[in-house]
């Protein structure tokens, strides 16, 4: 292929990603509002309320959970810290809604927590006490900071131990105890980091749809699924979609304005021992239960009572329809991942062949589905495909021929789409950071040798950056694995995936039945968490 063939592709790439973009904002313009009026008229603003007072209850969780965690293992000697470093990123691979399922179990009314303290107290019914309401905003809101404080905490323990132990001493030798050089010093240099990690929460909040759904909380995500499903409005739900990707966008933009003008310079020092604040008697107990109790919260705890369903349920579970749905999930995440790793590598090729300015256009379009919540990306992508099934099956009979169907939205074109446009940043992230690390001079001397860009990728670049391409690979699977919104509105009829069948479960309230798919959920979802792990490994001695 020549040079122009692969940049003309890497456009076309581009363009048809960021396709379910351009078609919802075309079709939120251009479409009948009605029934959009009426719910403005009526109950979009609870709505946009349960939305902001749901994400920002999120965040100030997730910092809470995340940020004192995040020091203290970094900074400070914790019962048990080399394992706290990976254990506080297992509840990442724990979806929320089993999380929410399992909660809500625990302390609904009919639940043994509150049975336990009515057989023990005497209380004869709810009006001789009050407990939470676990089904509540603020219920979602605990949950979902269960599982997304490992943003936060990620991002600001590699902050903390980044920074210079010579300013930490200088602190200690100005006479701040350890609890105003963490506030006065620490929690400064680490805000950028914090900021991010508390961007990313807020968006996994926006575009969580199972958890909120269970708990039946009005936000925006569960309003798109209920307008295009309950009432078969695309042109309203793509108005709606707008909002939430507006948001997205509003969150991005003020988490870079919020560290556009903070320049921070440490000098860096790599040789030096980092500082552990030794910590003595009921301190460091209780930091240790702090710490731990987060990762039995989190994770140890949903995952037992999942282990003890899957176990005495296993032969309820264990049946055909088990197989075939997870030979389904199986079969879209390979696709998805063979064609991100297959976009991938074309756009980072076409962006080292180019090399202007403009070469960074194609990949950041590419990358735009990664900030869309998984039921706007979907209603993103029904827009486009169903007009063009539509023109197809007009082709057919105008020709004198029968239509095909529904030939995209009918099949697995649409979910497979749908994940592409979702997990392809995260393929091309991976064989950017892969790519970059070739020498220039090795373009060179394939280009004096004869080699066409063909050869050049064939012979020189891909053997070196199939590590990256295997990464990329592998993240896009685990994700198309776990992704529940998408897949809910772009799976076609009678088609389940693993995440479909177990939220099937959880909806009816019989986890039981889904334990085991949620089980091979969690396990994959493990995977990404053990290789981030080992890359940080060398930071956290």
């Amino acid at each position: 292929m020549k040079r122009f063939g692969w940049i003309a592709s890497g456009w076309a790439c581009a363009l048809l990603l960021v396709l379910p973009v351009l078609a919802l904002l075309f079709s939120a313009l251009s479409a009948d509002g009605d029934l959009f009026a009426h719910l403005a008229d009526t109950v979009l603003s609870t709505y946009f309320i349960n939305t902001l007072l749901l994400v920002l209850g999120v965040v100030l969780l997730s910092l809470l959970f995340g940020v004192p965690t995040a020091w203290l293992v970094a900074m400070c000697q914790v019962p048990g810290r080399r394992a706290l470093q990976w254990a506080l990123m297992l509840p990442m691979a724990m979806p929320s809604y089993i999380v929410a399922y399992v909660y809500t179990d625990l302390f609904d009314y009919s639940g043994p927590v509150q049975a336990s303290l009515r057989d023990l107290l005497d209380w004869q019914s709810p009006a001789d006490y009050w407990f939470p309401a676990i089904r509540s905003l603020g219920g979602a809101s605990w949950v979902l900071a269960l599982v997304l404080f490992p943003y936060v905490y990620l991002l600001a323990r590699a902050s903390f131990l980044e920074q210079s132990v010579s300013l930490i001493q200088s602190s200690r030798l100005l006479g701040c105890s350890p609890w105003q050089s963490f506030r006065r010093l620490s929690l400064p240099l680490a805000r950028p980091a914090i900021m991010v990690g508390a961007s990313l929460v807020a968006m996994e909040t926006l575009a969580d749809f199972a958890t909120v759904h269970f708990f039946a909380i009005n936000t925006l995500t569960t309003a798109v699924y209920d307008t295009w499903l309950g009432y078969g409005s695309l042109a309203t739900a793509a108005k709606l979609s707008c909002l939430m990707l507006l948001a997205v966008v509003l969150l991005i933009a003020l988490e870079r304005r919020s560290r556009a003008r903070q320049q921070v310079f440490q000098k860096s020092m790599g040789f030096e021992q980092p500082l552990r604040y030794p910590l003595g008697g009921m301190g460091r107990w209780l930091a240790g239960c702090w710490c731990w109790g987060l990762v039995v919260a989190g994770f140890i705890l949903p995952f037992a009572i999942l282990l003890d369903y899957g176990v005495r349920y296993f032969a309820l579970s264990w049946t055909p329809e088990f197989v075939r749905f997870a030979g389904n999930s199986l079969i879209i995440a390979t696709l998805t991942a063979l064609l991100a790793m297959g976009v991938a590598l074309l756009l980072g090729f076409f962006r080292r062949l180019d090399g202007g300015v403009k070469s960074l256009i194609p990949l950041r379009l590419a990358a735009l589905g990664y900030a869309m919540p998984g039921t706007v990306l979907a209603i993103g992508v029904l827009v486009p495909l169903t007009a063009l099934d539509f023109a197809i099956n007009d082709l057919a009979e105008w020709l004198g021929g029968q239509g095909p169907g529904l030939l995209l939205t009918g099949t697995l074109t649409a979910i497979v789409f749908g994940y592409l446009v979702r997990f392809v940043a995260i393929a091309i992230g991976s064989v950017e950071s892969s790519l970059g690390k070739i020498s220039p001079s090795l373009d060179m001397a394939a280009r004096s040798l004869g080699q066409g860009a063909g050869g050049m990728l064939r012979r020189v670049h891909l053997p070196l950056v199939r590590r990256g391409l295997f990464a990329g690979a592998m993240l896009v699977f685990i994700e198309s694995m776990k992704e529940l919104p998408a897949a809910l509105l772009l799976r076609p009829f009678n088609f389940e995936t693993l995440a479909t069948h177990v939220y099937q479960f959880v909806s009816d309230e019989m986890l039981e039945r889904g334990a085991l798919g949620a089980i091979v959920i969690v396990l994959v979802g493990l995977v990404p968490l053990i290789w981030v792990n080992r890359s940080l490994d060398g930071k956290g001695h």
